[in-house]
């Protein structure tokens, strides 16, 4: 009887284990949102972006960069960005300061992840670090938001706001006044195809095409 009662409990915690990792599962964070920027005087800086969000992957849609997208891995804080017109990808580096900052973090250390995606995009080369000092709080769009203050790599100061829920960035504020905003925030599962490159795209590595420039007619030395 004391077996019975024993395989019971067994059970019952592996049940409890396995409801917990769906949950966990289910309230990972995914969402959409509007990306949208403003001037110092807090008009529209131009046209909104979009952003998806799925666990570690994120899709980032801006009008500056007409004909592609970036997606980050930031589980390997990887970023590209996408041309579909050309059927390439490519590192995306430091072509966007959104693919250094809108990552999931921990809200209790947004500065760690940002850090990481810094260093990947090559904008740590002169040894800067990104320093967060947490603030305070705030509502930021309805939700609750801490707020930090941050210095980037590049001694740029920030004040940062961090959705403890979305584990995401949802305003940014730099020393002059322009603002980037999270708005009209959707929470839902993402199509998985927002954030897969075709097997069908090739990378395109710039480094190779300036070689292949060099051994070309075109291709002058610089004075040194």
């Amino acid at each position: 009887m004391a077996t019975s009662k024993k395989l019971a409990l067994l059970w019952t915690l592996i049940a409890i284990a396995w409801l917990s990792h769906f949950v966990s599962i289910a309230n990972a964070s995914q969402f959409s949102a509007d990306i949208v920027s403003t001037n110092a005087d807090g008009q529209p800086a131009g046209p909104p972006g979009k952003v998806y969000v799925s666990n570690d992957k994120v899709r980032i849609e801006t009008p500056d960069v007409a004909g592609g997208f970036f997606i980050i891995d930031s589980a390997t804080n990887a970023a590209f960005f996408v041309r579909p017109s050309q059927r390439v990808f490519m590192d995306a580096k430091q072509s966007s300061p959104l693919t250094q900052i809108l990552v999931p973090v921990d809200p209790e250390d947004p500065c760690r992840k940002w850090q990481a995606m810094a260093g990947n995009a090559g904008a740590t080369e002169t040894g800067g670090q990104w320093r967060c000092n947490r603030i305070g709080q705030a509502i930021i769009e309805g939700r609750e938001a801490i707020s930090y203050s941050a210095v980037s790599p590049r001694e740029k100061a920030n004040t940062q706001w961090i959705d403890p829920v979305l584990e995401f960035l949802v305003r940014s504020q730099t020393d002059n006044g322009i603002v980037i905003d999270l708005k009209n925030i959707q929470e839902g599962p993402q199509p998985a195809s927002l954030f897969e490159i075709p097997a069908s795209y090739s990378k395109f590595d710039p480094r190779r095409l300036i070689e292949i420039i060099k051994r070309s007619d075109v291709w002058v030395e610089p004075n040194k």
